[in-house]
């Protein structure tokens, strides 16, 4: 099979059930992608993020770019062969790390010239690029270059943005052009705005994409903001397209942003928080370099099949953090994407059972037992 193809299984509410079919297998949705920056999802053997249940994997234009390089990437196989992951993958577009991560950048119509936060050299990502460079790599999931507005930010500026990355997602759209088995998507931007928001899904679906993400968001505007603009853009998104919530978040983000239709998400925070010493459990948050484990022998969640979460006792893990091991970085990091596996494993079981509601109620009352300190 070379299509690309979302089915709808089920609904519960706004909360959606669904499979995205790809050559490279099938992604379950909702879905969360662990986040592999440049090749690599930091601190994992593939085969763990695999066992570890994720059917996708998140890669980034702009870091890939920059090194190795596409064209050499391409030279050596693609992406996939290049670091061992067989299934699908999505690539941003690297507008998101332009913005965030580059050194004086300048934006017009055309795209964003930019110096490398590595060693300074000029570069230009336009839309065509951007596509160019995604091709090259050859990931599955392919999204338009857009232009993410900071936060704080007036009404100006998000509509300033918000028309400039539809603009160019036409012309990202028209830069992928036929290529079966893989996908575009656009990104809906428009900042904190209902009406822009609103704007902008329904330009992109002007345009016809594969799948359409929410941008812009998880940039210090806080739950409530986030939450409130997913209510005001989802519903203007098809029904019969993958809905994506870009680099969101923790586990309650992800359960409240699923109760409101969305059906993907990826963010560094199981892997990010895992190299400073943080687990996510069912019990909730735990900051292992906090002296009341270092006598604790219990696991992580003495009820997970998962090794990460149920062979190494809070107290082994706490040494490790405290005395800066690598092996402590490994195991967390290992732990908290298996465990935000698990927790997309329970919300598709629940949305197929229609008892979504009761699922969320009861994951929350279980985080209320962590140690956030």
């Amino acid at each position: 099979m070379n299509t690309f193809k979302f089915n709808l299984l089920n609904t519960d509410g706004d909360a959606r059930l669904g499979r995205i079919d790809t050559p490279r297998g099938d992604i379950r949705t909702p879905a969360f992608m662990p986040v592999g920056t440049a090749g690599t999802v930091k601190a994992l053997y593939p085969e763990q993020v695999r066992e570890a249940g994720a059917d996708i994997i998140l890669g980034n234009t702009y870091h890939l770019m920059l090194r190795p390089g596409a064209e050499r990437v391409h030279r050596l196989g693609g992406l996939h062969s290049f670091i061992g992951w067989d299934r699908p993958i999505l690539t941003d577009s690297g507008g998101f790390q332009v913005m965030s991560l580059a050194k004086l950048r300048k934006i017009t119509e055309h795209g964003v010239t930019f110096q490398s936060h590595i060693d300074g050299s000029r570069h230009e990502l336009t839309p065509e690029r951007s596509m160019e460079i995604q091709r090259l790599l050859g990931s599955t999931i392919q999204m338009q270059l857009d232009e993410c507005v900071a936060f704080p930010h007036s009404d100006a500026d998000a509509e300033r943005a918000m028309q400039l990355s539809l603009r160019w997602a036409e012309r990202s759209k028209r830069a992928f052009g036929d290529q079966p088995g893989h996908a575009c998507f656009g990104i809906v931007q428009g900042g904190i705005v209902p009406g822009l928001r609103e704007t902008s899904a329904r330009g992109l679906t002007d345009i016809g994409f594969d799948g359409y993400a929410i941008g812009g968001l998880a940039v210090g505007e806080g739950q409530e903001l986030m939450l409130k603009t997913i209510e005001s853009t989802a519903p203007h998104l098809p029904e019969d397209r993958p809905r994506y919530l870009m680099g969101v978040g923790t586990p309650d983000d992800i359960v409240q942003s699923v109760a409101r239709g969305v059906d993907m998400f990826d963010c560094v925070m199981p892997t990010r928080s895992g190299r400073h010493g943080q687990a996510f459990t069912r019990y909730g948050k735990f900051n292992l370099r906090n002296a009341r484990f270092a006598e604790d022998l219990r696991p992580l969640d003495e009820t997970s099949p998962h090794p990460a979460l149920s062979q190494y006792s809070r107290a082994y893990l706490h040494h490790l953090v405290r005395a800066g091991e690598l092996l402590g970085s490994m195991v967390l990091s290992w732990a908290n994407v298996a465990y935000y596996q698990q927790l997309m494993a329970g919300i598709r079981a629940a949305i197929a059972e229609n008892r979504f509601a009761d699922f969320a109620d009861e994951a929350r009352e279980g985080w209320k037992a962590g140690d956030d300190g």
